[in-house]
């Protein structure tokens, strides 16, 4: 993957369960899923680079089969990328991941890409089998053959002890491209940074708390690395979430009641105390909630490409039970008046890796 010469702008989504506007009841699981397709379609028509869709295991997101989704999303868009956020690989096959996205490659006319991760929820280890103490391992030996799938030749691997080895294996379909684009999804360990530096595949920070800026040591460990390890330079993205409305003062009071419910939800599960309305202000302006008018998320965006040198942006923008006719809104205002403003701002100040 190359390095894009204009920051790309996408959209994020875990398929979070919402709630009906009409009779504050949740939305059953299909639905919520029908109507994720039809945000992508919107995001596509208004202009939007990608949309990624994350797997989860749990009661509160719909999607756990991400792939099937973007599928259906590639027999109705045109031109947005489609991805992941993220696709869970400790707890999969690589080698049956990657006959899926190339699947997925063929049927959209080559615009699958994925983010591989660890999973920050683990629901899916004792689904499918997997012990919590080989965590880390199943990772770092699942990335590995992942990247040697990439090239799709002749594969032999034997660098695991959790996974059987290949030898002289050959992988159907195969892409027009040869590969599939791959990006590293991290929370924030040196190490996972380093790793992806390694691989030679583009990092994606995801950064849903605290100042952007402060994961500028982060960014420059990545080109470091990347340097030190002979490779070329790579993109380096930014995952964040956020909601955009027509003033900041609607965006704020929209978004709030249902951050603080999926907040204090996952919170409860982690041991972490109820978020405060001071709090959630305080992240709204001065952290990584992106919240407000289209001037005010496209300048926050365009201050986080410059601090960090990104390529990449993408918004979270399901948040929680937040209801599918606020998120169309959001998905609307952020291509047909974000994306094109964070261009401008960058144009007149341009992004310095």
């Amino acid at each position: 993957m190359t390095e894009p010469t204009v920051l790309q702008l996408g959209l994020d989504t875990f398929g979070d369960v919402t709630l009906d506007p009409d009779t504050g009841e949740r939305v059953p699981y299909p639905q919520v899923i029908r109507n994720l397709v039809a945000e992508a379609e919107l995001a596509d028509r208004v202009g939007v680079d990608a949309i990624g869709i994350g797997e989860h295991h749990r009661d509160d997101f719909a999607v756990s089969a991400p792939e099937m989704v973007l599928a259906a999303i590639a027999a109705r868009t045109e031109r947005i990328l489609l991805g992941t956020a993220v696709t869970v690989l400790s707890s999969d096959d690589p080698v049956r991941v990657y006959e899926r996205f190339a699947t997925l490659d063929a049927v959209s006319g080559g615009r699958a890409e994925i983010t591989l991760g660890r999973g920050s929820f683990t629901e899916s280890f004792p689904l499918f089998g997997f012990d919590m103490a080989d965590y880390e391992r199943l990772f770092a030996e699942k990335l590995d053959l992942w990247s040697a799938l990439q090239g799709e030749g002749t594969v032999s691997w034997s660098n695991g002890t959790l996974r059987a080895p290949l030898r002289e294996a050959h992988v159907f379909p195969r892409t027009e491209r040869g590969h599939i684009p791959t990006w590293i999804g991290v929370g924030g360990s040196p190490e996972s940074v380093v790793r992806a530096a390694r691989y030679g595949f583009p990092l994606m920070l995801a950064i849903i708390g605290g100042d952007p800026a402060r994961f500028a040591p982060y960014a420059d460990l990545y080109r470091r690395a990347l340097t030190e390890l002979e490779q070329p330079s790579l993109p380096l993205g930014v995952h964040s979430p956020g909601f955009v409305a027509d003033t900041d003062e609607e965006a704020r009071e929209l978004l709030y009641p249902h951050f603080k419910a999926n907040r204090d939800r996952i919170g409860a599960e982690r041991g972490w105390g109820p978020v405060t309305r001071e709090q959630y202000d305080a992240e709204v302006e001065q952290g990584s909630l992106y919240v407000g008018s289209p001037e005010t998320v496209a300048r926050k965006i365009a201050a986080t490409a410059r601090a960090l040198g990104i390529q990449r942006f993408d918004l979270k923008y399901s948040n929680g039970s937040m209801p599918h006719p606020l998120l169309l809104r959001s998905i609307e205002l952020y291509g047909t008046a974000v994306v094109p403003r964070v261009r401008e701002l960058l144009a007149e100040a341009p992004v310095s890796a």
